[in-house]
């Protein structure tokens, strides 16, 4: 890695979305936490360098529980990034959106069990604030950009975030709706939470692919193969979305993101 290999910007890439970027260059990056995900690979968009990583690697083999969080999260930041756009394959809780609809949700509930979260391990304490999960910034941006491109698309929503990789039971579907959650995934923790903790802008933008199991009476429940096809179908109006908006992101940082580590004594290199 050298100096000129730098990005402000990431995109990580979800389920179907295994490349971004045109005419780029491969960046290998050594982590506390060991390989990412696939090596990350920059390049230019409207005249800013982009750095894409498929969360899954790009031949899919990291199921959600597998995923180096943390390498994937640190090695973005070690390349100077500061705002992550993360699109991702999500079911619908909510029968008014259905397949192909676009969610940028505003809250975030974790229902995962026994993912390392967290990349500060002492000796001091660091507490950073997630009462507000996504950045601010990044969800607007994003809201007006697919409003623009024609997606219907919904501002603000809780996604819960389940262990996987099997999907849910029509009672836990059921239950999640109840609580008034808008969509259902497998990936978003504790990939949103690491960036706060990086102070990195993290937004997450949702393709709605099934009707969770629970939602739809008689429905026979979501299928692997229901899920890949509908983000298929969807993946270049998803790619236009991000090329479009990567180049608008703020250059200079005002969310609250920026300094969600201020005041904290964190050790980190960066």
């Amino acid at each position: 890695m050298t100096a000129a290999d730098t990005a402000d910007v990431a995109v990580i890439g979800g389920s179907g979305l295994y490349a971004l970027l045109a005419d780029t260059r491969e960046v290998t990056v050594d982590t506390p936490y060991g390989a990412p995900s696939d090596p990350i690979t920059l390049g230019e968009v409207g005249g800013r360098t982009v750095a894409f990583l498929p969360r899954h690697g790009r031949d899919h083999r990291y199921p959600p529980h597998r995923i180096p969080y943390r390498a994937n999260a640190w090695a973005l930041r070690s390349l100077g990034v500061q705002q992550i756009l993360a699109p991702c394959a999500v079911g619908s809780l909510q029968q008014e959106r259905g397949p192909g609809c676009l969610v940028v949700p505003d809250q975030l509930v974790d229902r995962t069990s026994g993912r390392a979260q967290t990349v500060h391990h002492g000796p001091a304490a660091v507490h950073v604030s997630f009462a507000e999960p996504y950045c601010p910034v990044g969800r607007a941006q994003v809201v007006a950009a697919a409003r623009t491109a024609g997606f219907d698309v919904t501002d603000g929503g809780t996604m819960v975030v389940v262990e996987g990789p099997r999907f849910s039971t029509r009672a836990e579907s059921q239950w999640y709706a109840g609580q008034g959650w808008s969509i259902v995934n497998m990936t978003g923790h504790p990939e949103a939470v690491l960036a706060r903790e990086l102070g990195v802008c993290y937004t997450a933008v949702a393709l709605v692919t099934d009707l969770d199991a629970g939602v739809e009476t008689g429905h026979t429940g979501v299928s692997q193969d229901e899920v890949f096809a509908v983000f298929a179908a969807n993946t270049e109006r998803l790619r236009g979305l991000l090329l479009g908006l990567l180049p608008d992101l703020p250059v200079e940082r005002t969310c609250p993101c920026a300094t969600a580590l201020d005041g904290l004594a964190h050790d980190l290199p960066f």
